[in-house]
């Protein structure tokens, strides 16, 4: 009997090393017995993207992530795009079907059902550090969940401003765009901070800059950084008595359902919180 061919997805971005994504389907994959694997591959520049991306259906791909910074600009190399992307204008992973290339968002679906197993989204008061491909995704998913206000911290006030409009226009909720000069001082009455950037990350692992003498000890801080699970940001939160939220949360949680969508199995939780654990060391 010929054995099935080997299914292959992956992600495109850049950097990608010290991410974990790639450890964390292929144990899930060989969990549900799939001949399966997916490949991480650092993309240099927009030029090879397109490269890359129209390498995907020669090459057998089933599926791709796409991670920063590409997620706004793989979307006039696609052939559709779903509503979602076409409301928050970022793709974060990529179906293949019938030869056509299709582009999704799920990045703000993950964080919401990650915070709201820590804190009730409804009403709360945000800010956001940072809102590039992944930030709009949230920012627009948080008002759709019911957040009453937003305030983007962005250093390049084009894309803050940019990134407020969107999500007042998508969801009608009052967003405010804030410069990010020196050390961030949140405005009285914020409920959630959430760190959208990539300061934290390993190897550099660099601090936040902001004042914690802003924060409130009630307010739930969030970061999407997936490795370190526990950034200097987050250790800073939890050490002032903070509800937290981790990156590796969010990954699990959007990862189940790019994993749904490209095999059509319904993983288990349980399966994929050991299959991240053990990609970090964790175990």
């Amino acid at each position: 009997m010929i054995p099935a061919q080997k299914q292959i997805t992956g992600m495109l971005g850049h950097p990608v090393a010290e991410n974990p994504i790639d450890r964390m389907f292929d144990a899930v994959y060989a969990h549900y017995g799939l001949n399966w694997q997916f490949l991480k591959s650092d993309i240099g520049n927009v030029q090879d993207l397109a490269l890359a991306v129209a390498a995907l259906r020669p090459l057998g791909y089933r599926g791709i992530g796409i991670t920063v910074p590409y997620k706004v600009a793989v979307i006039p190399l696609l052939d559709e795009v779903d509503d979602d992307v076409r409301a928050i204008g970022a793709a974060n992973y990529l179906t293949i079907e019938s030869g056509r290339l299709i582009g999704h968002n799920n990045d703000g679906k993950g964080l919401v059902k990650a915070i709201e197993k820590v804190s009730p989204l409804q009403g709360a008061r945000v800010v956001m550090l940072g809102a590039g491909g992944a930030g709009r995704a949230m920012a627009v998913e948080l008002a759709w969940a019911g957040a009453a206000h937003l305030t983007l911290v962005t250093r390049r006030e084009e894309q803050g401003r940019e990134v407020a409009e969107l999500v007042r226009r998508a969801s009608g909720v009052p967003t405010d765009w804030q410069p990010w000069q020196g050390e961030v001082a949140l405005p009285p009455g914020t409920t959630m901070l959430m760190n959208a950037t990539h300061l934290g990350c390993a190897p550099q692992r660099e601090p936040v800059p902001l004042l914690w003498d802003s924060v409130d000890r009630s307010c739930t801080v969030v970061d999407v950084i997936t490795n370190p699970r526990l950034t200097p940001f987050l250790a800073t939160a939890r050490e002032r008595g903070c509800p937290i939220v981790d990156g590796v949360e969010m990954l699990v949680q959007l990862a189940m359902q790019i994993f749904e969508r490209w095999t059509g199995i319904t993983p288990e939780e349980v399966v994929f919180q050991q299959a991240v654990a053990d990609a970090l060391g964790e175990s």
